[in-house]
């Protein structure tokens, strides 16, 4: 995806604005934001957060300063011990990189890893509200329907593709493996080949279906008699969203169905990351195959 505060300082140095690049350069303990965090200050804006807070507003100050001092080519880097430089609550430390925003700073900006990539399923009134709260995600979705007129007027943001396409359940072939799947058409029919097509795959990461109980086990009994395996239909997740936000307007069921799939993608990044230390290194499992020789 693109990182909208990379794009900011594209277009702010194109335009010749003068502005300070504030990065959280390390962190330790109980802090606002993690090392890596950009923040982009010129004389009238600010774009991007450091954390918010006594932190962000002397970061600012500090950076408007050093810009109208006209900052030379050297970064000032600056430690700071939340409790006792700022007295908040936080008890971590971190250091503040600013440094004046030109194009090697701009070649340097990491590009913003993906949460998920989503294949989402139907234009109407909840996918609309979904892929507006997705906006500002660091996310990938392929957003499918074979109603052009569905989409809105105004263009998607840039990691946000629209399809459209006959034979929508075709597109299930095209997901990376691990890739989230939401279902919520305007025909129950039209769902009900997308769900097939999801669980017969079987390497998805997530899949939801739009929906009530009655509905999930109609579709259950169905796909059962059509020989999807058992294991496969219990990862049907219908209905959609966390539990206890009330209500049917679109834009309740879209936080709701939002804040779910940042939870999975949460999950899933905890799980590969236990993974990966469990994992014997190469150096070790060579010394270990030694010992045993």
């Amino acid at each position: 995806m693109i990182d909208a505060d990379r794009l900011t300082a594209l277009a702010w140095l194109d335009t010749g604005r003068p502005a300070m690049l504030v990065q959280v350069l390390a962190a330790r303990g109980s802090v606002p934001r993690g090392a890596g965090t950009r923040m982009l200050v010129a004389a009238d804006a600010v774009a991007g957060t450091i954390g918010g807070g006594h932190l962000e507003l002397q970061a600012i100050q500090r950076a408007r300063a050093l810009l109208d001092a006209g900052a030379g080519a050297e970064p000032d880097d600056q430690a700071i011990a939340l409790g006792p430089t700022l007295g908040q609550c936080c008890g971590g430390a971190l250091t503040l990189r600013t440094a004046a925003l030109d194009a090697a700073a701009l070649a340097d900006w990491p590009a913003e890893a993906s949460l998920f990539d989503l294949q989402l399923y139907g234009a109407g009134h909840v996918g609309r509200a979904i892929v507006h709260l997705l906006d500002t995600v660091p996310c990938r979705v392929s957003w499918i329907d074979e109603r052009e007129a569905e989409f809105p007027a105004t263009p998607s943001a840039p990691h946000i593709t629209r399809l459209c396409v006959d034979g929508v359940e075709a597109e299930v072939q095209q997901a990376l493996p691990g890739a989230f799947c939401l279902v919520l058409t305007h025909s129950h029919e039209l769902d009900l080949r997308i769900t097939e097509a999801v669980l017969r795959r079987g390497d998805f990461g997530f899949f939801g279906l739009i929906g009530s109980a009655t509905k999930r086990a109609r579709f259950l009994a169905r796909l059962a008699q059509r020989g999807v395996a058992a294991d496969a239909l219990t990862r049907l997740t219908c209905p959609i969203g966390v539990p206890g936000i009330p209500g049917k307007q679109p834009e309740l069921i879209a936080l709701a169905v939002v804040a779910q799939l940042l939870q999975v993608a949460a999950s899933c990044q905890s799980a590969a990351k236990a993974q990966a230390q469990a994992r014997p290194s190469s150096s070790s499992a060579a010394g270990s195959s030694t010992r045993r020789l």
